[in-house]
């Protein structure tokens, strides 16, 4: 499929043609150069000049992430080129899509095909590659991270070498390359093992905190997608649930419905968010996850209530085995801290997080957070896989800014 136009959600700022900047403002830096490949030669050679020059590489999505793990002084490399179906397989339900799609695009060239992602999160503008390698969730009890999708792919390493990877054919290396932060290479294509198209009937209600605590359980095993965002200024909270049609109970007695739509599910598990956001994001054992979110909700309403009026988010997400998985091996309960894009947030963030940490939580690799390789290796049971194959795929350290040396706990040859 042709390359489409690129359509961006983080830019380079006018009048300074090399200021990156992401999609909340929160981030900006200067890379020296940025390249926008259109074939995998070009990466190819992108990557060799950068080895031989000694610089840092680091590859961009959309910019919808807030952390800093595309910052870099030295080359930044963009995939909106990369965009479209290379393949499929009706047969076995997998795709092959090029690295810069977006979840929006791919949700709309899936359907054609009569084939859908198991879940999206709550936008879909990220890129493919961008949202899987950071480990980017929706909500439901029995469903995982999109990167469970990942079957295998393409990418270029930091030799310049074109690597094919598939859980056939190298287990480890794609266990690693499902969540992999951007450090293994620049990945060109990624295999996804996908359903058949489905529709789904999405309601939004109206409740209490206590209320929809009472009966938590409940929620998240009766429905298929289930999440709520809490609001701290009012204590109400909105519940969302996103079931087959025709397989939900009427009605929830101690809730108000205000939202009521059917459609396919790449049409309605997303929405559109056109007020800007940082956000702070920890995954919990599911079993602790009510206890802390009832620990953050007394912090915020005895300290935050009056300067945060943005909502808190909680979600159920299902265990699986890719290596740096906030789901690894454990069921989750992921609870998401925002603040206006305009506003602080750091003084609020720094103040829940060691509840988080408290709980065993593992910060989303896409979010805002100060956990490095000390505190995060203890969480995460496959930690020297990873690594392991980092090295073998980048000896030299050419995709390690300063930001991954310190949050994996590496550094460049």
């Amino acid at each position: 499929m042709a390359p489409q136009a690129p359509a961006r959600d983080a830019r380079l700022t006018p009048g300074t043609a090399r200021m990156w900047e992401n999609w909340s403002g929160s981030l900006r830096f200067s890379p020296e150069r940025v390249e926008r490949p259109e074939s995998e030669s070009a990466i190819r050679d992108i990557v060799r000049r950068a080895a031989g020059a000694k610089k840092t590489l680091r590859p961009a999505g959309t910019g919808h992430s807030s952390s800093l793990l595309l910052a870099t002084r030295d080359v930044l490399i963009s995939l909106d080129a990369f965009r479209g179906i290379e393949s499929y397989d009706p047969a076995k339900r997998e795709a092959t899509l090029l690295a810069g799609t977006t979840l929006g695009e791919a949700g709309n060239l899936l359907l054609a095909l009569k084939l859908a992602m198991h879940n999206l999160g709550d936008v879909d503008v990220q890129s493919v590659a961008g949202a899987l390698a950071t480990g980017t969730h929706g909500s439901g009890k029995h469903l995982p991270a999109l990167s469970a999708m990942v079957a295998g792919g393409r990418m270029i390493t930091a030799s310049g070498e074109k690597v094919e990877f598939s859980l056939e054919k190298d287990p480890d290396l794609t266990r690693a390359a499902q969540v992999s932060l951007g450090a293994l290479g620049i990945y060109t294509a990624l295999t996804l093992r996908l359903l058949p198209a489905y529709r789904l009937h999405r309601r939004e209600w109206c409740t209490t905190a206590d209320r929809c605590f009472a009966h938590i359980d409940d929620l998240a095993e009766r429905h298929r997608n289930f999440d709520f965002y809490w609001y701290p200024r009012s204590d109400r909270v909105k519940l969302r649930t996103m079931d087959p049609p025709g397989d939900a109970p009427e009605s929830i007695p101690y809730a108000r419905l205000v939202e009521d739509r059917t459609g396919w599910s790449s049409e309605v598990i997303a929405k559109v968010r056109t007020l800007r956001f940082d956000e702070m994001e920890y995954a919990v054992p599911a079993e602790v996850g009510p206890e802390c979110f009832e620990a953050v909700r007394r912090r915020i309403r005895e300290r935050h209530r009056k300067h945060v009026a943005w909502r808190v988010l909680y979600r159920t997400v299902a265990p699986d085995d890719a290596y740096l998985s906030i789901a690894h091996g454990r069921a989750t309960a992921t609870i998401s801290l925002h603040q206006n894009a305009t506003l602080p947030f750091w003084g609020f963030f720094n103040d829940i997080e060691p509840i988080f940490q408290e709980y065993g939580g593992r910060p989303h690799w896409a979010k805002k957070h100060t956990m490095a390789a000390d505190d995060l290796m203890p969480l995460y049971p496959r930690w020297d896989r990873f690594i392991a194959a980092r090295r073998r795929m980048d000896p030299d350290g050419l995709f390690l800014n300063p930001y991954l040396e310190r949050l994996l706990g590496e550094e460049k040859a």
